[in-house]
């Protein structure tokens, strides 16, 4: 269905860079200030580590959660500042890759950025802790559609020692379904693909296997953790990771949160939720153009950019 609506979406970890965000907290008053709320929420400066590295410091799952949020939050600031208009006058919807979840609950006022902060450090700290390092993994399929990858996490599983978790983590769309699980398993994906017909199997360099039933414990951290944060209603709907579907309803969205540790993340139904709901225009908001690309690939029709500069920013706020 063509439309006119706009949404904002929010990257996930993986598209962080030493460096992000400098140019729009140089630029814009209102997007260092959000740089000093996170630091301040965290007590100590995330911002240099943001700034100034070193990489692999900043690729630390503890740190890279919050640390793209602020970064997204810094691109919102400086947009609202220079349009004068507020999130609900700029867009239609607000969707996030996994933690960019939590980044469009704060751009939408759900969260304020200090408790995102907050919670994403949570998220992240615990989310490391679930599984020893070693013995989970993630691979991502490459020319893959979710009815192939699902047959090779089913093949995956049976071990020597027994079932072990592969589970699909994230549909992107665009032919790249991602699996996580038991490192073994996940070893085994890598052997099974080519007999499938996927194009490339790669393994992931990540720290723990994301968003499969192995992060049970990261759930029941955030369960806790969200059940004790105050929620405000959003001023713009939300696509939840977890059903690829709109709300605006408090309780559903701390439920989602807790739900989207160990569930899947559906970035290819929300693409085509979003065009079902008459979204005609996506732009991408903060570290890098991963989603940006994503859409294009799994929606020709949906014009995407991404906004992360200052000249971004000038340009779109020209074209409101």
């Amino acid at each position: 269905m063509a439309g006119t609506a706009r949404a904002f979406v929010f990257p996930g970890q993986g598209s962080q860079t030493v460096g992000m965000g400098k140019d729009l907290a140089d630029a814009y008053p209102a997007a260092a200030q959000v740089f000093e709320q996170v630091d301040d929420a965290l007590g100590e400066a995330l911002s240099a580590l943001i700034f100034s590295g070193p990489e692999e410091t900043l690729t630390l799952t503890a740190n890279a959660q919050p640390a793209l949020m602020a970064v997204s939050l810094a691109a919102i600031r400086a947009i609202e500042a220079e349009s004068g208009k507020t999130i609900d006058s700029l867009c239609d919807y607000v969707a996030g890759h996994s933690l960019g979840e939590y980044s469009a609950l704060a751009a939408a006022g759900t969260l304020d950025i200090a408790t995102a902060a907050r919670l994403l450090r949570l998220r992240g700290q615990s989310m490391q802790k679930a599984v020893p390092v070693g013995e989970g993994a993630m691979a991502a399929l490459i020319g893959a559609d979710l009815e192939t990858a699902e047959a090779i996490a089913n093949a995956a599983r049976p071990g020597p020692e027994g079932d072990e978790i592969c589970d699909i983590a994230n549909d992107n769309g665009g032919g790249q379904v991602v699996l996580s699980g038991h490192a073994a398993a996940i070893d085994r994906v890598i052997a099974l693909a080519a007999d499938h017909g996927v194009r490339r199997a790669v393994k992931l360099p990540v720290s723990a296997p994301f968003h499969c039933s192995l992060m049970a414990p990261a759930a029941d951290a955030m369960a806790e953790a969200l059940a004790a944060t105050d929620l405000r209603a959003p001023l713009v709907q939300v696509i939840a990771n977890v059903s690829a579907t709109p709300t605006d309803d408090r309780d559903v969205i701390r439920r989602q949160l807790v739900e989207q540790v160990t569930g899947r993340v559906r970035w290819r139904e929300t693409v085509e939720g979003l065009s079902g709901l008459g979204v005609s225009s996506v732009a991408e908001i903060g570290a890098g153009k991963v989603l940006s690309g994503l859409v294009k690939r799994i929606d020709k029709s949906i014009d995407a950019h991404a906004i992360n500069t200052p000249a971004d920013v000038a340009g779109f706020v020209a074209a409101l």
